[in-house]
């Protein structure tokens, strides 16, 4: 008799496996949607509101500070509670707080309102990459998890029009507004997304697993399969402890994530918080930064599908190991140009290859932890990436105090690449085309008694 994994990875791609692809990747850009609006509302608000660099640094840090907060706990919850319950709470919880950002009336109202938004930001991608990779057959489970995470581009670009088309008609406020629609959607998601059955099954609740799986098969049109009988006491589900990411199963894989996490956060968050505010202070007017970044964030989008297509094919190592590679010179170059058209070259370089990375770091950290833990080990290190996100605004900040000090920042990206580039290099390992319960029952996942071997996942 299969197990639940085993049918659930037997399935052929089918509509089913495009709905939650899409339900997820819209959620994804909802995120990017509300992280990126700040971005650029950022540089409007250096005139209205005659913000300091270092206070533009704290804003786009107290963001972070909620997206650190946001992973540990939403993981730690989908883990415990269901990866359904915390992807609608994350998804209310941000779009609701980007509305308050624009009813803000000072600077610490909207600093309370932003860390309300980057919990939501930061508590939505560990449940979502743990959702999709849970759901999706093991030779498209790559791609797929790359495809998510394309939606961030999609809801950065949105959030480009946004700030080249209404803020400076309509000012800054109605993009915060525009920004908290998604919240609308919500009755549809407690409607249309199924709970995990490889989750349901860690919990024990094997007839709600066979009951999901089931109406996928019927969905589809496949034989369904036999409901699993119940775990015996020896099998019993098992319960995540930190310390566990620190053991001799998970160590090399967890100080790779999180040196993984921190350097990409921290590149990040430093370069695309800062991009529209550091063009201004370039010499670029408003409106031609934003020219400027607009097609930064179309290229996005093929670096996503590139990275996609990729990676299934000559695996997460080697693409985002390359496309680090390739990020870390554009980096170099992008803070050495000089005319216009060196820096819309060298900048959809360093976004194309930056986020096409993005998208492959999400789907080789879903691919490290077993079920029980999947959620929390991927948003402890994502919470410890945010770490580096803190910190990168407030260095930025600091470093631009001087005038002409462009070059020096990404100077400093270089070296952080670089270092992100040789950790993947180095301590990273391959994923390719490996079922969940492969890469993970030698790594501390809980072991089934013979008994419970061909009835329980």
């Amino acid at each position: 008799m299969a197990t639940i994994t085993e049918r659930l990875s037997s399935l052929p791609l089918s509509r089913f496996h495009y709905r939650m692809l899409l339900i997820l990747a819209f959620g994804v850009a909802c995120e990017a949607l509300d992280t990126g609006i700040v971005a650029f509302v950022l540089a409007k608000m250096i005139g209205s509101w005659n913000l300091s660099s270092a206070q533009i640094g704290y804003i786009g840090s107290m963001g972070l500070v909620g997206m650190a907060c946001g992973a540990i706990l939403s993981g730690t919850l989908a883990d415990r509670i269901g990866r359904k319950k915390m992807f609608i709470a994350t998804t209310v919880m941000y779009c609701l707080g980007t509305g308050l950002c624009g009813l803000a009336w000072n600077y610490e109202s909207l600093l309370a309102f932003r860390f309300i938004v980057g919990a939501g930001v930061g508590g939505q991608p560990p449940v979502a990459m743990a959702m999709m990779g849970e759901f999706a057959p093991p030779r498209h489970r790559g791609k797929m998890l790359v495809v998510v995470n394309a939606g961030w581009a999609f809801g950065w670009l949105t959030a480009s029009v946004l700030a080249y088309t209404v803020i400076p008609v309509y000012g800054w406020q109605i993009a915060f507004f525009i920004g908290a629609l998604p919240v609308l959607v919500v009755p549809y998601l407690l409607r249309a997304l199924p709970e995990s059955p490889m989750y349901l099954v860690s919990k024990g609740r094997l007839d709600e697993a066979h009951a999901v799986v089931a109406a996928i098969e019927r969905e589809i049109g496949v034989p369904v399969g036999q409901p699993p009988k119940a775990l015996p006491q020896t099998a019993a589900p098992k319960s995540f402890s930190f310390l566990e990411l620190w053991s001799e199963p998970f160590l090399r894989k967890t100080v790779c994530l999180w040196i993984l996490w921190f350097g990409m956060v921290y590149a990040y968050y430093g370069m695309f918080t800062w991009l529209p505010s550091l063009l201004v202070k370039s010499g670029h007017t408003l409106v031609r930064s934003f020219e400027y970044l607009i097609w930064m964030t179309m290229v996005q989008i093929p670096g996503y599908f590139t990275a996609a297509y990729l990676v299934d094919r000559i695996g997460r190592k080697a693409t985002m190991g390359s496309f680090l590679v390739i990020c870390t010179f554009a980096a170099y170059m992008f803070g050495n140009a000089k005319t216009g058209a060196e820096i819309i070259t060298w900048g959809c370089v360093l976004s194309f290859f930056n986020l096409g990375a993005w998208g492959i770091t999400h789907t080789y950290s879903s691919e490290q932890y077993p079920t029980y833990a999947r959620a929390s080990g991927v948003g402890f290190a994502a919470a410890f990436g945010r770490c580096g996100g803190i910190i990168a605004p407030i260095v930025v900040g600091a470093i631009m105090t001087e005038p002409d000090k462009v070059n020096a920042v990404f100077m400093m990206f270089t070296i952080v690449l670089g270092i992100v580039a040789a950790n993947i290099l180095l301590l990273g390992q391959e994923t390719m085309n490996k079922s969940l319960d492969e890469l993970t029952e030698k790594r501390g996942a809980p072991t089934p008694t013979p008994a419970a071997t061909k009835t329980a996942d």
